[in-house]
């Protein structure tokens, strides 16, 4: 009766729910998604079934593993390289001399992939070193836009706080742009870092060399395996919650005071 009455709080606005009441919700959500798939009117989609069926076939004869293995290294190092290019230009707009340089690479993101795998190809090569360079340019110019934002936002009375604490002014660089944004800086590498899974397999299907999740993708497309491609986005998304909880694990470690003043925590 205490679960009903609770479970009553979600249907009005602004109520706070415990997380176990959430995991009901959620669950709710999964059954009817599922339920939603298994009576789908397309009987071109395959069933549940044949999607965790295709799994065995996938992992074990296929190299589902391998190829995952192969990209999560790829998107790691490419994650990596694209958060210190991203934080430090994006403190960088401190100084008004380099503000323009950062508005033009935010304005990337209106540039679609088409074309830049040629300009990609003359500067760093092929194979391995074009598919780390074109994931590090499709997810800075997302993340440098967020974070420039960030910076922008800052509110005028921490800098004056600052400033009255005597600080010079690379001090108050340091401790109210750097330190004062790190909960920010983690919520934009966790929500841009998702654009990286969105692009691998475009990217691995322009240069195969190494294989990756990507090209098992589009070779299972080619032969029109759709239990195999939902098994696989299946894989990434479970890959991609993961993601996501580590981040937010990570931001509850790191920054526990950014959590202090939420109504929803």
């Amino acid at each position: 009766m205490q679960v009903l009455r609770t479970l009553g709080q979600a249907f009005l606005p602004n109520r706070v729910v415990s997380s176990r009441v959430m995991a009901i919700i959620a669950i709710g959500w999964t059954m009817t998604a599922l339920l939603v798939w298994v009576n789908s009117p397309f009987e071109v989609l395959p069933t549940p079934g044949d999607v965790f069926a295709a799994f065995p076939e996938l992992w074990m004869n296929q190299g589902l593993s391998r190829e995952l293995g192969t990209s999560f290294v790829l998107y790691i190092e490419a994650i990596a390289i694209a958060s210190i290019f991203s934080f430090g230009v994006s403190y960088a707009t401190v100084l008004p001399l380099l503000r323009p340089i950062v508005a033009a690479v935010s304005k990337g993101r209106f540039l679609g992939l088409i074309g830049l795998p040629f300009l990609f190809t003359i500067l760093v090569g092929t194979g391995r070193p074009l598919k780390l360079a074109l994931l590090v340019c499709g997810i800075s110019v997302f993340l440098v836009t967020t974070m420039a934002d960030e910076v922008a936002n800052i509110a005028r009375d921490r800098f004056d706080l600052a400033r009255t604490l005597r600080m010079s002014e690379w001090r108050v660089v340091w401790e109210v742009v750097v330190l004062g944004t790190v909960d920010r800086a983690i919520d934009a590498l966790r929500q841009n870092a998702a654009i990286g899974w969105m692009m691998l397999p475009m990217v691995e299907g322009i240069s195969r060399t190494q294989g990756g999740v990507g090209a098992m993708l589009l070779d299972q497309n080619k032969h029109f395996h759709l239990a195999s491609i939902f098994a696989v986005q299946l894989t990434l998304l479970a890959i991609g919650l993961g993601q996501d909880a580590c981040f937010g694990f990570m931001k509850r470690i790191v920054c526990p005071y950014a959590f202090f003043t939420l109504e929803r925590r």
